[in-house]
């Protein structure tokens, strides 16, 4: 049975993901719980990866609505 992610690895990975346009600016990620059953963690790790991202300027959390990719600063 493979040992399941890190909270940082799980930000790293996901930061690939958005990085790759696999997850555009502005587009909905999966919930907590979503992400909890992709990685195989509980959703406190998938939370502690989420805030990680936020603190990166990553993603944006929105109550209510989910979380989200961060909107591409400008360029210039």
């Amino acid at each position: 049975m493979p040992v399941p992610m890190g909270f940082r690895a799980i930000a790293d990975d996901l930061q690939q993901r958005i990085k790759g346009r696999e997850y555009e600016p502005g587009s909905r990620l999966p919930s907590y719980p979503e992400l909890a059953a992709l990685y195989s963690v509980s959703i406190s790790t998938a939370q502690r990866a989420i805030s990680l991202l936020v603190e990166r300027g990553v993603v944006v959390t929105s109550p209510g609505r989910g979380l989200f990719v961060a909107d591409e600063p400008p360029v210039g």
